[in-house]
């Protein structure tokens, strides 16, 4: 890391916290105010929160004097996105006494709560750990919730991945007790106690730091979008280790190409017995040499182009007690979720819910609540946004079958639809410039009419919306990405892969809703007639050349 340069503000703001806790405490009890500090707001990311205001009453509110409708995120920490029965309960009563009534499945297998005020922070923070449950460490400047293939029909390999994923996100949580003296009243410590981060760092990381791991032949965690990705290699149905991915990484800004999304780099193979030690010392790598003076220059990606992928490898090596093999083979078909009903041999089954866009509310919260009740199975979110019902036992498969038709949570979707994936953006989002959420259904609707008209209504294409350039939805690996760039209008990529391997291209910027579908139609009707026998839409747009070339101006650097 160069010392020579000056510290990014986030980094001054790390330093001076008092491990974490900055005046959270004291803010919590100012009831003249719905906000927090300026810099608590930055500090309560590592809690796992983001103040918020709602946008679309920004302008009336400022007429009036007002302050903003200031409000709360709140996203768990639910390695692997597993939780009982009883969880899922806790989860939705508190969604609906202190938040706005609604679930909201998110893309790292995790739960966040939107419109919480103020007072209801503590009170929430208090519901979830009742039921083993936290948020530490679920945004900010550290690891991230660790995500895992949802694969409950291979019962075994699947229980050993989420074994992993949550063993890594323990050894690499903060050790900092702020979060439970904040939020528990747990007696603060000593000031004869020299507090330590080990790993992390007094500082912490230079940025958000992302682990998932895959599970071949699904890439529904897109492995090579994230800062490390680890690949199970399953040899006579059992996983001898692990390949090991690093450098990937969704976000960008507009106008800025320096600044890029990236797909990861494999560097070698280690054994399961040291995934955990690859892990930390990828991170504590990232700790050491990460731009702690440019934030938007601070991910892993950039360390890694930075000082060369060999050079990379080289120091983690170097830090490792065991030395990486050479990487093994393996192969990914999709990145989507199977739905429906499966059985397994034993009687019990699995069924997986879309949840359009992962937000759950009304009728389908209702339904679900239903099926919880039932205290059978576990509830497993996917990378998709969308909710398995797994391990339901034979026995109780028809009352949850007879549930699911009850609150029409069984109702097919066509395969744009069901391959859709948008953030929340607009109204809440700091960062929206366009909408997401919101939009995304209504532009899936209309371009099914496309689809209907050429036979492909059910072909798997997976499309993507985010409402600013950070790519919360990993718009840049799917087949059709659509980023806001100011409202009502989107850049267009497409030509990603369906196995999550590769970059798209931009194809044209600055479009709207109407120009999306004119643009997307005749690109549909040939490929209805001219893919080869098994041809995604993405390989097609490539061998087509729809996006041979960018649009100029607007390229972004692409390491594939």
């Amino acid at each position: 890391m160069d010392t020579e340069r000056p510290l990014s503000a986030n980094e001054r703001i790390k330093l001076a916290s008092n491990l974490l806790r900055g005046t959270i405490a004291d803010g919590l009890t100012r009831t003249e105010t719905g906000a927090l500090a300026d810099d608590d707001t930055q500090l309560t990311k590592f809690h796992g929160f983001y103040q918020q205001d709602d946008r679309d009453l920004r302008a009336e509110r400022g007429k009036q004097r007002m302050e903003k409708a200031f409000s709360f995120m709140v996203r768990m920490r639910v390695p692997a996105g597993i939780l009982s029965p009883k969880q899922w309960l806790k989860v939705e009563k508190l969604a609906v006494e202190r938040a706005n009534g609604t679930i909201r499945l998110t893309t790292r297998e995790t739960v966040q709560f939107h419109g919480i005020l103020k007072g209801s922070l503590k009170p929430l923070m208090q519901g979830l750990h009742a039921d083993l449950l936290d948020t530490i460490a679920a945004c900010g400047d550290v690891n991230r919730n660790v995500i895992a293939t949802a694969d409950p029909w291979r019962p075994g390999l699947h229980a050993e991945i989420t074994g992993l994923a949550r063993d890594l996100s323990t050894h690499l949580l903060p050790r900092t007790r702020a979060w439970h003296e904040i939020w528990l009243d747990e007696e603060k410590v000593s000031g004869e106690v020299v507090e330590d981060e080990p790993i992390l760092g007094r500082t912490y990381l230079p940025r958000k730091f992302k682990i998932a791991v895959a599970l071949p032949p699904h890439n529904d965690v897109d492995v090579f979008a994230h800062d490390l990705g680890l690949i199970a290699i399953v040899e006579q149905d059992r996983i001898a280790g692990y390949n090991v991915v690093v450098g990937g990484g969704m976000g960008m800004t507009h106008g800025e190409p320096e600044t890029y999304p990236r797909v990861g780099d494999v560097i070698g193979f280690c054994r399961p017995e040291n995934a955990i030690d690859v892990a930390e010392q990828v991170v504590t790598v990232q700790r050491d040499y990460g731009d702690r003076s440019n934030r938007k220059h601070a991910r892993l990606k950039y360390t890694i182009d930075g000082m060369g992928i060999d050079h990379f490898a080289a120091l983690v090596n170097e830090r490792l007690a065991v030395k990486l093999e050479p990487a093994r083979a393996f192969a990914f078909t999709s990145t989507g979720d199977r739905f429906g009903w499966a059985m397994e041999a034993d009687g019990s089954a699995h069924f997986t819910l879309f949840v359009e866009n992962g937000r759950i509310r009304g009728r389908t919260m209702a339904g679900l609540h239903k099926i919880a009740e039932l205290n059978v199975g576990r509830f497993i979110m996917t990378p998709n946004q969308n909710l398995i019902l797994a391990d339901i036992p034979a026995a109780s498969r028809t009352m949850v079958d007879a549930l699911l038709r009850e609150y029409d949570l069984d109702l097919p979707s066509s395969g744009l639809r069901r391959n859709a994936m948008a953030c929340v953006a607009l109204p809440t989002c700091g960062l929206a410039m366009a909408e997401s959420e919101r939009y995304l259904p209504d532009l899936v609707t209309l371009l099914e009419d496309e689809l209907e008209r050429f036979g492909l209504r059910e072909d798997d294409i997976t499309i993507r919306m985010t409402g600013c350039p950070n790519g919360c939805a990993r718009p840049y690996v799917s087949e059709i990405g659509l980023v806001g760039r100011t409202p009502g209008l989107y850049n267009l990529y497409l030509g990603g892969s369906r196995d999550g391997t590769r970059l798209n291209k931009l194809y044209r910027g600055d479009v709207d809703g109407n120009a999306i579908v004119g643009i997307l139609s005749p690109l549909f009707e040939s490929y209805a007639a001219n893919r080869l026998d098994g041809e995604c839409f993405g390989d097609f747009a490539i061998r087509c050349g729809a996006v041979a070339k960018t649009v100029a101006g607007l390229d972004f650097h692409d390491n594939t």
